[in-house]
């Protein structure tokens, strides 16, 4: 498909305007800023006004405008008041994706930090560290939608008489037992999903958690040792309470991206089989369906339920800094 000009071009011609006015408010705040010493608030909030002013046209503008249409039809026309939230906690559907993401925001979290907590724990002394982080941090060199078509394919369902090529059918088949739909039966197919999430995030928490884990004094662990503690002893009452604040990151920044789950949902079952969320069904919604009311529902739900999480995490930070 070859590209319009003439039909992009009143596309192109926003495009434009918008590049433009972005350039004179740079150029005005240079000018103000050349032409005589400014105080240090002003002069700040004049360095900031470009990315302010990004931020309201991308970020907050839309941010009303989905609030907005929250409380309308599903052309976007008409008020129903709260009609939509109505829907999103009666509706059966719309139920199993709050109950599906629950699940996933409770365990996707909890199985990342362990994983990563066990995986750091059992390499931050060996001479192949180096190594043995950089394996564990390839599936994060994938996207998730590389990710999902992976483990879509190890979970590949073949009647028993055929030849498998998924490798849990495969491997379920050698032990002389029966291949079976993982990603069909319900409710055990979201944890199969959470699994993929588990895979592709374990690094990220793996690698965070070696480095708080040796930059623990190694004094403390020395005088426990000496006091007859054993090592798990060191590693429970006294490594873990130490790298606390970088659990608490690991933990924070997972259950932020548990919630925006979609596409190893989208890419292995497309909600199917009682498996969606609350972003898919909101894509769902929104287009597929058509509902725009709905869809802005679910994402002002979606936006709500985040807030406390990235308020709290900035928080944490802020107290730890």
């Amino acid at each position: 498909m070859s590209f319009d000009a003439v039909a992009q071009q009143p596309k192109l011609l926003h495009l434009l305007q918008g590049v433009v006015a972005f350039a004179a408010v740079v150029c005005l705040i240079l000018l103000a800023l050349h032409r005589g010493p400014a105080r240090r608030r002003g002069a700040a909030f004049l360095l900031l006004a470009p990315a302010l002013l990004l931020l309201t046209v991308g970020l907050v503008l839309p941010g009303l405008r989905t609030l907005l249409l929250s409380f309308m039809d599903r052309e976007g026309d008409a008020r129903v008041g709260l009609d939509n939230y109505v829907w999103l906690f009666t509706d059966p559907e719309a139920l199993i994706a709050l109950r599906n993401t629950l699940a996933w925001v409770v365990l996707v979290p909890l199985l990342v930090t362990a994983v990563g907590l066990v995986y750091a724990a059992a390499v931050v002394r060996s001479r192949f560290r180096a190594l043995a982080l950089s394996l564990v941090l390839l599936p994060m060199a994938i996207s998730f939608v590389g990710a999902g078509l992976v483990w879509k394919f190890v979970y590949a369902y073949r009647p028993a008489e055929a030849d498998q090529i998924g490798l849990l059918n495969q491997l379920v088949v050698t032990f002389g037992g029966t291949p079976r739909q993982w990603l069909v039966e319900s409710p055990w197919n979201v944890l199969f999903l959470v699994v993929a999430m588990v895979w592709t995030q374990a690094g990220f928490a793996a690698v965070l958690l070696t480095g708080a884990i040796g930059a623990v004094p190694g004094e403390i662990t020395e005088a426990a040792r000496l006091d007859g503690a054993s090592p798990r002893q060191i590693f429970w009452r006294i490594t873990v309470p130490l790298i606390r604040p970088t659990l608490l990151v690991v933990v924070l920044a997972e259950v932020i991206g548990t919630f925006k789950a979609f596409d190893i949902v989208r890419t292995m079952t497309a909600g199917q089989f009682d498996t969606g969320v609350i972003a898919h069904e909101m894509y769902d919604q929104a287009f597929r369906y058509g509902e725009t009311g709905r869809g802005a529902a679910l994402a002002v739900l979606l936006f709500a339920l985040v807030t406390p999480v990235v308020a709290y995490r900035i928080r944490a930070q802020r107290s730890a800094g």
